[in-house]
């Protein structure tokens, strides 16, 4: 829709036909989950636009209950099938554009066709959910959809399990800010498994029984299957347009292998990125980008603009938390070979001395050049802010050290004079100009000694086994019980300062540095190292003085 929109606001005169194989056109897929939670009441408000708003404002032939059945690409011709009545015509065109979209994907359960078994992708589905009965649900994958279907369920009362075969919920996400996002599930009502996925599901009469791959059985009442998406393209394939792993292969405007013939969204993937993302806002500026692709092809006008590579900008709210990443994770950067260090920090939305400051948690992923090559941020306010300043300068070129530089907003209601971006970009910036050597939690093993700068309080609470405590006030002073515990215990292996957040151990850092003892610095001390840890936190941590 974004393209025929485009399309008509570039050529009045252009003829427009739109086919939809559903009975709805335009609507709010990204709304669903919030309808069946209840937020949304009104299923009416989850259609944008009708066939006949369509014709009166753009002027669009939009033909619903209509399905491409096959496509002709040397003589420009597509079949039509009404997926009501069964009648089938042909139409030629001058420009085809496919957006076919992605259908759930249905993994090798045995079971799966149960009636219990819900998706969420669709007015109909969700219009099912909000209608569904019973008191026991569960979700089948833990990305954006299940997270959402699993809050909208326990919302409702419905004893909610979330089950995820990746190790931790949002696998996108690093594991040290989805145990954050897996807390508050937790918070929610939510049953988390992680690790484990459904074998079988068995029917009865009352309910369903879904056995999982560790033998656990739940019963069921409502079953969603959210385990991902596989592209809807077969219709493609058949023609003879090129595609890989089922996707339609484009170029940087949206064109196929077909002539006159281009594609968009979540059934398309570029020729020079091997990444598909499944997201609503490339697929709507990739559809206008294409419109004008086709408009200035037909008018001899200046080259179209290039459809950009995804960043992958993905943002979710999970009860009083928010969630977002762009751009690569670990996975992806390992897997790449590409060398880069990794930033965690934990300042406050705003000004800790307005009521109701709480912290973002921001990691950063940068490359040895200082390229931001990824980020992620969860908290209670304010980390879609943050999120969208770092795509933009990711977008815009800008190195992690450039982020210093932003003159975001500041009143103490919304933020800091020196921003949680900013301050992120300072901790970068540290590293790259060798002020600063990080350890990250992942890095971090039980028998490597640990400088704890936090108070002994904090100490007691929880500390690594082969620790020091000294308080970062008293660091100056002490430096001799330093070079005592090195000479006994440490050896030549460089030790880890750590503290609550990283802002005292950044300061003993320094003064153990400048005494010249081989040091480190745990990125985002305990609070990333806790969440990093997770369920093994209370095991691997050691309470009491020291």
């Amino acid at each position: 829709m974004s393209a025929a929109a485009r399309l008509r606001r570039r050529d009045e005169g252009a003829e427009i036909i739109v086919f939809e194989r559903s009975k709805y056109v335009s609507f709010a897929n990204c709304g669903l989950p919030y309808y069946v939670g209840g937020e949304i009441e009104d299923p009416a408000k989850l259609l944008l636009h009708t066939p006949h708003t369509l014709k009166a404002a753009l002027n669009l032939d939009v033909r619903i209950n209509s399905e491409v059945t096959a496509i002709d690409p040397g003589a420009h011709i597509v079949q039509v099938a009404n997926t009501e009545t069964g009648e089938a015509y042909t139409l030629t065109y001058d420009h085809l554009i496919l957006s076919p979209g992605a259908l759930a994907s249905r993994p090798p359960i045995d079971g799966l066709d149960s009636p219990r078994v819900h998706t969420l992708r669709t007015v109909d589905d969700a219009l099912a959910l909000r209608e569904a009965s019973g008191t026991r649900a569960i979700v089948l994958g833990a990305g954006f959809i299940g997270i959402e279907a699993a809050e909208a369920l326990a919302a409702r009362g419905f004893e909610t399990h979330l089950l995820e075969l990746a190790e931790h919920v949002l696998p996108p996400l690093e594991v040290e800010m989805a145990t954050l996002v897996t807390q508050e599930l937790r918070g929610l009502g939510v049953h988390v498994h992680v690790g484990v996925a459904a074998q079988s599901i068995t029917r009865g009469d009352d309910h369903d029984s879904v056995t999982l791959s560790d033998g656990t059985e739940l019963d069921a009442d409502l079953i969603v299957l959210s385990t991902g998406v596989r592209p809807d393209t077969t219709f493609a394939e058949v023609a003879g347009i090129e595609t890989s792993r089922g996707y339609i292969l484009v170029d940087e405007h949206g064109r196929t292998s077909a002539d006159d013939v281009y594609a968009v969204g979540d059934g398309t993937i570029g020729r020079d990125h091997d990444r598909p993302v499944a997201l609503a806002g490339p697929a709507n500026r990739g559809g206008r980008l294409v419109a004008d692709a086709i408009a200035d092809a037909e008018h001899s006008e200046q080259t179209a603009r290039p459809i950009p590579s995804p960043q992958g900008t993905a943002i979710v709210r999970i009860g009083s938390l928010t969630a977002a990443m762009t751009g690569a994770n670990r996975q992806t950067l390992d897997a790449s070979g590409i060398q880069y260090f990794t930033v965690h920090t934990h300042a406050n939305q705003h000004a800790g001395y307005f009521p109701g400051a709480q912290p973002v948690h921001i990691l950063m992923h940068v490359g040895a050049g200082g390229q931001i090559l990824g980020a992620q941020a969860v908290g209670a306010d304010g980390v879609d802010r943050r999120i969208d300043v770092i795509v933009t300068a990711m977008r815009a070129g800008l190195k992690a050290t450039d982020l210093i530089d932003l003159d975001l907003a500041y009143a103490p209601p919304y933020g800091q004079a020196k921003d949680p971006v900013n301050q992120t970009g300072m901790v970068a910036h540290n590293v790259l100009i060798g002020g600063l050597v990080l350890t990250g939690p992942d890095a971090l093993t039980e028998d490597m000694p640990v400088l704890d700068v936090r108070t002994p309080g904090e100490y007691a609470a929880g500390h690594m086994p082969n620790s020091l405590n000294i308080p970062h006030t008293q660091l100056r002073d002490r430096l001799g019980e330093v070079q005592a515990w090195v000479d006994e215990s440490v050896g030549d292996q460089p030790f880890v300062v750590m503290c609550a957040a990283g802002v005292r151990s950044w300061i003993g850092y320094r003064i153990v540095r400048h005494a010249g003892f081989n040091v480190t610095m745990l990125s985002g001390g305990i609070q990333t190292l806790r969440a990093w840890l997770g369920e093994r936190a209370d095991a691997v941590l050691v309470t009491g003085e020291g």
